[in-house]
């Protein structure tokens, strides 16, 4: 069953140097994940319906399954993917991982 991995960056302390290092560096790094066979990020504002939302960007990377994510992170693209989120995302991040089915 397909799985997402689901990346909330939040607020960042510049919102335009993380811009440039997540498009330019980030992106390039993660899009060697072994196995990554979809990337999509927001695209403007991210809000709520009740408004703002604590977060700047959120990335869904789409895999084939859970262990074909677990073997992604384990493998050297998916450690220097890890490394080098602290490098930008100076507002923490949150990521969540779940199979999904279209209803």
């Amino acid at each position: 069953m397909p799985a997402d991995v689901v990346v909330l960056y939040k607020t960042p302390t510049d919102a335009a140097a993380f811009d440039k290092y997540y498009f330019e560096t980030h992106v390039p790094l993660a899009k060697k994940l072994p196995g990554l066979k979809k990337y999509t990020v927001s695209k403007g504002a991210v809000g709520t319906p009740a408004g703002p939302a604590p977060y700047h960007l959120i990335a869904t990377l789409t895999f084939d399954s859970p262990a074909d994510i677990q073997a992604a992170f384990k493998s050297a693209e998916g450690k220097a993917t890890a490394a080098d989120v602290p490098k930008f995302a100076s507002g923490g991040v949150e990521m969540l991982i779940h199979e999904f089915k279209e209803v």
